[in-house]
């Protein structure tokens, strides 16, 4: 006679939320880690798109240029970590490992390609020419890649 007894429902969405925010967390980490050195390499300065993107939802504007890195890194960090949740999203849809990572960037990449040009904050990034929309895509792609290896790490225990 078996133990066992089937997770709840309420169990599997409390365990798929804590694991996607904590996988969003660990892709976000990855990203940061990329897009820095990118930078570096290509000698460009960090985006302000993130801080911008809370002015125009939320009506904040930051006090001055200290204020507007600060309120551009909580964004960041906070959109990455978010987004986790669709990767949890996608395990309670009895998706894991790598097609999940593949849906999960696809829903990352293709939600800024509309929600950033809605907010009036610059074009799909491919109007910006080949290089940016390549650079763009890595970030993601290591982002999504990241979010993964965590979830299905976690997932796995």
């Amino acid at each position: 006679m078996s133990t066992h007894r089937p997770a709840r429902l309420i169990d599997r969405v409390s365990l798929a939320v804590g694991r996607g925010l904590l996988s969003g967390l660990a892709g976000t980490a990855a990203m940061t880690v990329s897009s820095t050195v990118e930078m570096k390499i290509n000698d460009r300065g960090a985006s302000a798109t993130p801080a911008q993107a809370v002015t125009e939802v939320t009506g904040v504007r930051p006090a001055d240029d200290t204020a507007q890195q600060k309120l551009n890194t909580l964004a960041h960090w906070g959109y990455g970590t978010v987004w986790g949740l669709g990767r949890g999203a996608l395990d309670l849809a009895g998706q894991r490992g790598p097609l999940a990572s593949l849906l999960h960037l696809v829903a990352v990449l293709g939600s800024e390609q509309v929600i950033m040009p809605a907010l009036g904050l610059g074009s799909p990034t491919p109007r910006y020419g080949a290089s940016a929309a390549a650079t763009d895509a890595w970030h993601h792609l290591v982002y999504a890649a990241a979010t993964g290896v965590a979830y299905d790490a976690l997932a796995a225990r």
